[in-house]
């Protein structure tokens, strides 16, 4: 009889970049019950940008506390993504600590860019309105990525198949997002059809081509 030899990958930091995670929403439903409730409802009413989105509340402790388990959530899929890619792994703790730099450092330049040119075009408000926007459904969509992640590390060992499929609904459910983003600013954007084109190319498409020719 031929054994197989099995190898079994230590999991004890996963489960604490998870627990972290939980921890983070916990708080927040904990600290913010309303706000937190509204959240949850995002797929089916926009309730919670009509009376708690009001303004600009990005810094808010809520966003905050939603946007570290979006930082370790998605960080952690795309770490199981490659890993499954055969990309060269040497240490998983320190790869995954990297991956988690380089994903905060890109939302964040995105976000200071997009802020700047609110400031320069003198539509701050709108900026303002639209970045709440998609970190509201982008922390929505990490809640996702994180019962993902729960499942592929401790019941199901995903396919590099599954996992593209996974990711690919994920890219759908973010275009949704931003369609509906879109049509709340329609206005605008045909007022400034060019700019947007050109924002749409140059801060929504490159950067994530960038980013993927940065890692494949």
């Amino acid at each position: 009889m031929d054994y197989a030899l099995r190898t079994f990958e230590n999991l004890n930091w996963v489960t604490l970049v998870l627990v972290g995670c939980l921890l983070c929403y916990t708080l927040a439903k904990y600290l913010y019950p309303k706000r937190f409730q509204e959240f949850t409802m995002l797929p089916v009413t926009n309730k919670y940008f009509l009376v708690l989105g009001k303004g600009d509340e990005i810094k808010h402790p809520f966003n905050v506390l939603l946007f570290i388990p979006q930082v370790l959530a998605v960080s952690l899929f795309i770490y199981l993504f490659l890993k499954t890619q055969q990309y060269a792994i040497e240490s998983p703790i320190l790869f995954f600590i990297q991956i988690c730099s380089i994903y905060s450092v890109f939302v964040l330049s995105k976000f200071m860019i997009e802020k700047l040119i609110g400031a320069i075009f003198n539509i701050e408000k709108t900026i303002n309105r639209y970045l709440y926007q998609k970190l509201s459904y982008r922390n929505l969509l990490a809640v996702f990525i994180f019962l993902a992640n729960l499942i592929f590390f401790y019941t199901y060992e995903p396919t590099p198949t599954i996992l593209l499929i996974v990711l690919l609904v994920i890219a759908v459910l973010n275009g949704i997002t931003l369609f509906y983003s879109y049509k709340t600013n329609t206005k605008l954007i045909f007022r400034e059809l060019f700019y947007f084109i050109l924002y749409l190319c140059a801060l929504e498409i490159s950067p994530y081509i960038i980013l993927y020719k940065a890692f494949v």
